[in-house]
This record gives structure tokens, sequence and C-alpha cells, in this order.
């Protein structure tokens, strides 16, 4: 194992800890915060539940965030960096301190952009609180939401940039995708486990194709991306331990606007297609890996806006019309409802690693894979819809 990945597992270690730890008082005084879930309305849960995982997850990438950018001022000086190796050089091993040493000055290269970012999240894990607390209309929601989006993308130049130049086009287009990936984790928030699981599925993959893909014109891999990635794959596997059935506690709103806007922001900062490969080869096609990872989320968004809409329902207001309800309509528990997913969400993972190292018509086979994916699972909705209309 190479001392930067290393690095970044070590980094992810943290955040588990970190989101763990700080879950157990969050539980504990989850009532007297006003964040529980009671029994009722579109919830399926029987008993009153805490709300607040998120706070666990902020504190697991907030804090893992400012210990490595923290480490990395420290390491600017070789006398200082020198003196922390020799305090703490017994702990780990010899390469890591090169790989840390190596990348700290491009670490704190970005360490305005960072607090930034740690900014519009913690603005969006507040928003979240609150809503989870005492409920916000759709307008204040989403009117913060479009306001983090935009802030990133016109105040840190984080955009889109998939071989278009389209000026405020493609700005707008960011800022959209932002939002919708936002919003796809919080509809996946229904059954234990599921939306916790998918985002770790999502941000680890996606990790895994940083570690894999150069920046143009260098050899060295997307370090920065990846760590954010991995941090937040850490915070939420913490969180899962309270999480797995039957939940200890719930992500609430809080959480899923933080994972996805910080999973969203990562795909925009990432550059999939990387310098040319040993043989030259230019993969372009690599550019579709977030759409190819993000299968299962989006999918489940779009498909429940159709059923709401076609229903002459409000597409805004909470149901059981979600994927994880439409399998155990068909006959799955909950759990294994919720596993079939995560296998879906890994396989479309899988492919999104692999779209990014593959040939143009490889690439088209992979994307095959991930499209008859979600076709099957159309294929078995649709024998559900007509078992319910005999």
């Amino acid at each position: 194992m190479s001392a930067t990945v290393l690095l970044v597992l070590a980094a992810a270690g943290i955040a588990t800890l970190i989101s763990w730890l700080v879950l157990y008082p969050v539980r504990y005084y989850a009532r007297q915060l006003g964040l529980l879930d009671r029994p009722g309305g579109h919830s399926s849960h029987t008993v009153p539940t805490p709300l607040g995982g998120g706070i666990g997850i902020y504190c697991g990438i907030a804090g893992t965030i400012l210990i490595g950018l923290i480490a990395a001022w420290w390491m600017q000086d070789p006398e200082r960096a020198a003196a922390l190796q020799r305090s703490l050089g017994g702990l780990l091993p010899e390469q890591f301190w090169g790989a840390a040493i190596t990348h700290a000055p491009g670490v704190w290269s970005r360490s305005p952009d960072m607090f930034w970012l740690l900014t519009a999240s913690t603005i969006l894990m507040v928003l979240g609180l609150w809503d989870d607390r005492r409920g916000l209309s759709i307008i204040v929601r989403l009117g913060v939401q479009f306001g983090m989006a935009a802030g990133v993308v016109f105040g840190l130049g984080i955009e889109l940039t998939a071989y278009l130049d389209a000026g405020w086009l493609t700005k707008l287009m960011s800022v959209v995708w932002i939002v919708a990936v936002i919003n796809s984790f919080n509809m996946l928030d229904n059954m234990d486990a599921l939306s916790g699981g998918i985002a770790a599925i999502i941000a680890g993959s996606m990790a895994v194709v940083m570690l894999t893909t150069t920046d143009p014109g260098t050899d060295r891999p997307q370090l920065l991306v990846a760590g954010l990635l991995l941090v937040v794959a850490g915070s939420l596997i913490g969180f899962l331990f309270h999480n797995r059935p039957p939940a200890k506690i719930f992500m609430g709103d809080g959480g899923s606007y933080l994972v996805g806007f910080l999973i969203a922001v990562s795909m925009l900062m990432a550059t999939f297609v990387g310098g040319p490969s040993a043989d030259g080869t230019v993969r372009p096609h690599a550019v579709l890996a977030p759409l190819c990872v993000m299968a299962v989320p989006l999918y489940d968004m779009i498909s429940v806006l159709w059923i709401r809409i076609r229903e002459g329902r409000s597409p805004f207001l909470g149901d059981h019309s979600h994927l994880s309800h439409r399998l155990v309509d068909l006959g799955l528990s909950r759990t294994a409802a919720v596993s079939t997913i995560h296998l879906i969400t890994a396989t479309c993972g899988l492919s999104a690693i692999l779209l990014t190292h593959v040939s143009l018509l490889q690439a088209i086979t992979v994307l095959g894979i991930v499209g008859c994916m979600l076709t099957l699972v159309a294929i078995l909705e649709s024998t559900r819809d007509r078992g319910a209309k005999s």
C-alpha cells in the first residue's frame, strides 16, 4: 500500500472515530434539543427516534479537515515537521511522514477553498437541523440550497468542465447539479442505513477514481478531492454504526444536505479524464463517471417526482413512493430492500471506476451494464404495478 493511500485512509479513520463518538451524546440529548422523529405522517418507523445524525457526520468531516489543515500548515516549516516526526515517528511508518511532508504545501494552498466549503456546509447543516426541528417551507430550503450552490460555483469557480465552455450556462448547470444531488440524498433517507450506506459507497468509489486518475500535466493522484471524499465516507461509516437496523438515530435533513452538498461539489472539483494514458489515449467518456455512480439516487429522485406528479400530488410532500418502498411492495423485507439498493449502487460505483480507465468501446459496455441494472429494476416495478391493478 502506497504512503499516499495510507495518508488518506488515516484521515478517513479519524473521521469515522469522531463521528462515531460524537453521536453518543447527540443520541442522549436529542429530546432536549428537539431532534426527535415521532411516528406518523409518511414516516414508517414505529418508535420515536432521535434525529441529528448530521451533527456527528459534520463533526467527523469538519474536525478531520481542520486537523488536516493545521497539520499541513505546521509542516510548511521543515524544522517543525522534523520535530513532529521525532515526537510521533514511532506511531506511523516512515513512508507516511514522507507523503505528508510532500503533500502539505499543496493541501495548504487549497485551504481558502476548504474554509469556504466548510462555511457553506455549516450553513446547509444548520438549515437541515432547523428543518428537522421546526420544519421549513420548500421556498426557504431551495432558496438557501441554490444560494450556497451559486456561492461555490460563482465565488470559488468550482464548476462543470465536461468539455463545455458555455459561460453562464455551464455555471447554471453546475448549480442545478449541486441542488439535485443534495435533494436526491435527502429523498433517499427513508429507511435505516439506506441514504448513509449509498452515500458512503458513492464517496468511496469516487475516491478510488481520484486516486487512480492524475491531474492533467502531472503524475500525481488527485489527493485533495480523494481525501475529502474519503473523509465524507469515513464520517458516514461512523454514523452507520448508530444507523444500522434498528436505527438508534436518523441522518435527518441536516446530514443529507451536508453529505449531498460535499459529494456534489467534490465531483465538480475533480478531473475525471486526467492526462493521456500510457498509450497516449485520452478518455473523454470518463466525464460520465459522476452520472454513472449517482445512477441510483438520481433514478429514485426522478421516478418519485414523476409518480407524484402523475398522481396529481405535490412533488415536494413526502410519501412511500421511493424505490426502497417499491421494493418492499414487491415482497422484500426492509433490510433486503436496503441491501439490494446498496448492491446496485456498488455495481454502479465499480462501473464508474472502470469507466475512467477503458477505451470508448469498453465504456459503452460499462454504461450498458448500468443501464441494464436500472432497466431490470424498472421491469420488476412494472410487475408490481400490474399486480396492484389486477
